[in-house]
């Protein structure tokens, strides 16, 4: 495929998705899944770069995709609508941080060891179709990668799980954070050194 051929199929998406929103602020539901279905991968890979170590991904994505759908007549430029979406899915991660934190302070008891295994880990989110306890299990350099990389900060992190796990192009991603090509190249040369220095050439290699 030429590259004119790309950048039309390009466009021919993203107007079929701006028709998509229209139809859903119009209040086709159809429209709304639809446009969920498309856009749930990659609000996955936010989900995971900004939770609360202690809450489920999948619970969260509830929680985003209820409020995409009761606010998506705010939108006001459906050519900012992946922007707008990444902002719903940081202020329901910020959300459920406070609610957590106020949570904790209330609780009387200790936690339990269950409670610290699970502070620990890290769940990928599932892919379409597929529920949490579907997902097939990483391998351990899979899963040591991906420990590493939510140790990264959020400015280095964001965009490598957009990139690695979901495949996104820098464009893509510039699109979604709102930030040009540059400093996606440059932020995900950053993550991937970071990475190496920390695991090692021979693990980042297995795990990605």
């Amino acid at each position: 495929m030429s590259g004119h051929q790309k950048i039309r199929e390009q466009e021919g998406r993203r107007d079929a998705e701006h028709e998509l929103i229209r139809q859903g602020q119009a209040g086709d539901r159809d429209a709304l899944q639809s446009l969920w279905q498309t856009n749930r991968r990659w609000v996955a890979a936010i989900v995971l770069a900004h939770r609360p170590r202690t809450i489920d991904v999948e619970d969260l994505m509830q929680d985003v995709a209820i409020k995409f759908i009761t606010k998506v007549d705010t939108l006001r430029d459906v050519e900012a609508f992946r922007p707008w979406l990444r902002r719903i899915v940081i202020n329901v991660c910020r959300g459920a941080a406070r609610s957590h934190k106020h949570t904790l302070h209330l609780s009387t008891g200790p936690a339990s060891s269950d409670d610290d295994d699970q502070r620990g880990s890290v769940n990928v989110p599932a892919a379409d179709g597929q529920s949490a306890d579907e997902q097939v299990a990483l391998s351990d350099s899979a899963r040591r990668v991906l420990h590493q990389v939510m140790s990264l900060p959020a400015e280095y992190r964001e965009p490598l799980l957009l990139r690695s796990m979901r495949g996104m192009s820098y464009q893509q991603i510039g699109e979604v954070l709102e930030l040009p090509v540059t400093t996606i190249e440059t932020r995900l040369a950053r993550a991937r050194r970071m990475l190496r220095e920390e695991i090692g050439e021979e693990v980042w290699s297995e795990g990605t």
